[in-house]
């Protein structure tokens, strides 16, 4: 059971110091209760302390981090079942398949597409992440040639999945350095799999066909120093894995129970041949709860919306959903084209957004931070009035990107044009619709280049 706030205060060292970057400890302490902190910020905590903090506050799913050729991906840490109570904490990692039976080609494209399917939204950048290189030759210096080749033409996190020993070692050995995920650890195979995973310091997928297996499995592996473990139900259908992920959250939130306290992996790839099934069970399992979701290809039509979902899925619902201060460029403007400015909720980037795009008009569109807020609401809260909004103008160098100085406004805010005069001599203030779906005949009736 997580510890309180001031359960864990009796633990620290009480000496005020600020230098976890907190002023005092029980503020430091409340944090760690609320996760948004790590005990590892406290220099003077003792190890006596620091070891039953570690194992009292551990989230009932351990965190595991999986090496990548950049930032490690982090899946498991979560602590609730429903987003509404808290939060989700790390967003499930998506793989694809790549089997050392295709061609050099096919390899190479899949590879290539993990470089390929790149998205920015609202100041977010969306990828996949990881490659499940499968062991279907049965050659084990073709296996190696291709985790050689996942290692050197791609920045993704690696799985294993080979059950064979000399596959395994093969592949592991050529990849070493990026610490790839052994699938699948079982029971057949544990006396030979799990020793590689042992010297290599490698995480590893546990897969049996039901939860007492499962548990036996991450039993035996901890109590031989594994404890970066992955858990398959073996579930290779869109009822079953829903049921089995559902059941290994409960037992580990709701009854404590350790031995299934890990991330789990999903693979729609091996549930269905129709691309538009698969990512229909894969947006199943990123909100019903996998770690990783095994996907047989990436298309953009299908990973796309996959990835907004995750997005959207692991937000905090306790704040609005934002977008990133700047300027954003909304088909092809010039020196010439018009200048809007609006806040940073989500939604109403959403909107403005897409109906500049409808318009067909080339703008530019000044975005300026409100904390998540809508127009009225940050102007209400002095976060969009007529200071803030010249202050944000001057420094986003919009003024060396256009030559005229003309600037719309939301309509809803139409009191801080005169301010606003008076804040930016030189530029003219124009006050814009009301609603964005009218922009299309404001911009036709008073923009003239």
């Amino acid at each position: 059971m997580a510890l309180s706030g001031i359960e864990i205060f009796k633990y620290l060292p009480k000496t005020n110091c600020g230098k976890c970057g907190v002023p005092t400890c029980l503020a430091f302490a409340m944090s760690l209760a609320a996760g948004k902190a790590e005990l590892a910020a406290c220099p003077f905590v003792s190890a006596e302390s620091k070891g039953k903090l570690e194992e009292a506050s551990a989230p009932p799913i351990r965190p595991i981090s999986i090496a990548t050729g950049g930032k490690p991906l982090k899946i498991g840490g979560e602590t609730v079942l429903y987003r509404h109570e808290k939060r989700f904490e790390n967003p499930p990692g998506l793989a694809v398949v790549i089997s050392d039976t295709m061609s050099d080609i096919e390899i190479g494209r899949r590879l290539k597409s993990l470089e390929e399917y790149v998205f920015n939204r609202v100041g977010a950048t969306l990828r996949p992440e990881l490659v499940v290189l499968k062991y279907q030759s049965g050659n084990p210096e073709t296996y190696a040639a291709l985790a050689r080749r996942a290692r050197t033409e791609s920045d993704a996190g690696i799985i294993l999945q080979c059950e064979d020993v000399d596959g395994c070692l093969a592949a592991a050995e050529a990849c070493a350095e990026r610490k790839p995920v052994l699938c699948a650890v079982t029971a057949a195979n544990f006396d030979l799999v799990a020793p590689i995973a042992i010297d290599m310091a490698l995480p590893v997928v546990a897969r049996s066909n039901d939860f007492d297996g499962l548990a036996e499995l991450t039993d035996r592996l901890v109590k031989l120093g594994v404890r970066d473990i992955i858990l398959d139900s073996g579930a290779r259908n869109l009822k079953q894995a829903l049921a089995d992920q559902v059941a290994i959250r409960r037992l580990a939130l709701m009854k404590k129970f350790r031995l299934l306290g890990y991330p789990a992996i999903a693979f729609p790839c091996e549930m269905t041949d129709d691309p538009l099934k698969e990512a229909l069970i894969a947006s199943v399992m990123v909100a019903k709860y996998a770690g990783i979701i095994v996907l047989s290809d990436f298309k953009g039509e299908t990973l796309f919306p996959l990835m907004v979902a995750r997005m959207n899925l692991y937000a905090d619902p306790q704040r609005p959903q934002t977008t990133a201060e700047g300027i954003y460029e909304i088909n092809g403007p010039d020196e010439n084209s018009p200048v809007a400015v609006t806040c940073n909720f989500s939604l109403t980037y959403f909107i403005v957004s897409g109906e500049i795009e409808n318009t067909r008009v080339p703008a530019h569109l000044l975005i300026k931070d409100t904390e998540g807020l809508s127009v009225m609401t940050a102007w209400a809260a002095g976060k969009f009035g007529a200071d803030n909004i010249a202050g944000f103008i001057k420094k986003s160098g919009i003024a060396a990107k256009v030559k005229h100085r003309k600037i719309i406004i939301p309509g809803y805010i139409a009191m801080e044009s005169g301010g606003l005069e008076e804040e930016l001599p030189g530029w003219e203030i124009m006050v814009g619709p009301r609603e964005a779906a009218h922009l299309l005949s404001y911009l036709k009736t008073n923009w003239k280049s």
